[in-house]
């Protein structure tokens, strides 16, 4: 089967910018600016993405592009004879059926509250009212169950019609909306009575609150918050440098969506940061922000239907393109691996998805009772865990291995590939620091999660959990392990 290609440059840069913006660009990226120190802490996030969030993402893309086929038969086909590292595959397909698994009830979510909006539902509400939509939104299975199912239907349509004439160009659209809006929301935010302050706590570095929260907090938020912003580790940013032409190097590719990502992170702050301080709202992290924070200001605001409506439809497409970016990925497994058709590949993954996405929905409804990391948690937040704090980072220590190691597919190989095309080379003198430097970031990013996460269990607690670390870890260490390529 001949493999599909991008119809364009940037098709390819806004699919995969695309994939690399989400929620978490829009919440946490501008209330972490605040906590740690404003334009202090953009800095350090900038200087992390520079030397650890791009190097790993080259490596995902030249893995794709030099096998031509997705994370579910990439390695196999240039691994050495004999090798294992084939088997880092199962962290890539799990990785992003668990993702599609949670992340298609929160982009339903932005949906659902894009519509409200336009109905003028948070106009004139009083902020018990706003508080209590969300809450209702939840505990309410029918709705969503159709707001999640909806999302699923237009996802996999869009795949159906391929990568060119189906997520190529329903994302040029998408992205292209998605980055005007934001510039009109910002425009308009920053420009509200009061925001003045708003903008001085977001970009004015507060090195007095960097020493408060701690140096290394500030530095290990900005290196957490530089690694997840792009996606990388499970694949989903492999699939679409397995369908990129060999006409540009990979650095270039790389840098300009790693731009466009931080910009939509850094516009976003623009966006929230000044309203709440116009409003009189103190900024928060998560569901709350955006969900009961954001929808109490708009109901203030002159005009606030239609600036709920734009912001939502804004935070719908920056979920959406995740979306349809990770359901191709799912589409190609079966295509590389079982060699079926796109149309029966959609269908059949089309429906998995929808019934893997249950147990989420229900998790705020029928199965609250079910608290799997304790008291007051989900299964949304079991499964944010498992593909967050372990198959990311193992994926990307996986890549970076691969890529480095002689018993992988070799550092010449690597290089070769990445610098093949016209634009930015990647500089050969790197390799002490990426095979050696790069993985142990990632192993202190890895384990650093699970102590944040079960440090407060007690020490029985967070023994085990640190074990099980351990063992993933020994997962890729023994994916890693064997004879050099002869």
């Amino acid at each position: 089967m001949k493999r599909e290609k991008f119809g364009s440059r940037l098709g390819f840069i806004l699919v995969s910018a695309g994939c690399a913006i989400g929620i978490g660009n829009v919440w946490k990226f501008p209330y972490l600016c605040g906590e740690y120190g404003g334009a202090a802490f953009i800095l350090i996030y900038l200087l992390f993405l520079l030397i650890m969030g791009i190097p790993v993402l080259i490596c995902e893309f030249a893995v794709g592009r030099g096998s031509r086929l997705s994370v579910a038969a990439g390695f196999e086909k240039i691994e050495p004879k004999g090798a294992r590292w084939h088997r880092l595959k199962w962290i890539g397909i799990f990785g992003c059926y668990l993702l599609m698994m949670f992340y298609t009830s929160v982009a339903g979510w932005m949906l659902h509250y894009c519509y409200k909006s336009l109905k003028g539902e948070f106009e004139g509400a009083t902020p018990d009212m706003v508080n209590a939509a969300f809450g209702d939104l939840l505990s309410n299975a029918p709705s969503m169950i159709f707001w999640t199912i909806l999302i699923c239907l237009i996802g996999f349509g869009v795949c159906f019609f391929g990568l060119k004439g189906g997520i190529e160009r329903v994302t040029k659209v998408m992205m292209t909306a998605l980055l005007l809006i934001m510039v009109v929301l910002a425009v308009h935010s920053v420009f509200l009575k009061g925001a003045g302050e708003g903008i001085r706590f977001y970009l004015i570095p507060d090195f007095g609150k960097m020493a408060e929260v701690g140096i290394g907090n500030v530095i290990f938020n900005a290196m957490s918050q530089a690694f997840f912003t792009l996606s990388i580790g499970i694949g989903a940013m492999h699939i679409f440098g397995s369908y990129l032409d060999k006409d540009r190097s990979l650095m270039g590719e790389a840098a300009t969506i790693t731009v466009l990502d931080t910009s939509v992170a850094l516009m976003a702050g623009f966006i929230i940061i000044p309203a709440c301080f116009a409003f009189g709202v103190e900024p928060g992290a998560g569901p709350s922000l955006i969900f009961i924070t954001i929808p109490n200001i708009f109901a203030q605001m002159a005009g606030g239907r239609i600036w709920s409506a734009l912001f939502f439809l804004f935070l719908t497409f920056a979920a959406f393109s995740t979306v349809v970016a990770v359901f191709e990925n799912l589409v190609s497994f079966n295509m590389d691996m079982l060699g079926w058709t796109r149309r029966k590949s959609v269908v059949v993954c089309g429906i998995l998805i929808i019934i893997l996405s249950m147990p989420c929905v229900l998790g705020f409804n029928v199965f609250s009772g079910i608290q799997p990391l304790g008291e007051g948690s989900t299964i949304m937040d079991l499964e944010d865990f498992i593909v967050s704090n372990n198959l990311l980072p193992l994926g990307s220590l996986g890549y970076v291995l691969f890529c480095t190691r002689e018993n992988g597919w070799g550092w010449k190989n690597f290089l070769a590939e990445v610098n093949t095309g016209t634009g930015i080379r990647f500089p050969a003198a790197v390799r002490p620091y990426v095979a050696y430097v790069l993985p142990l970031m990632i192993v202190a990013i890895y384990l650093k999660g699970y102590w944040d996460k079960f440090a407060g269990m007690g020490t029985t607690a967070l023994v085990g959990w640190m074990t099980v670390a351990v063992i993933l870890l020994g997962f890729v260490a023994f994916c890693a392990s064997g004879k050099e390529r002869q």
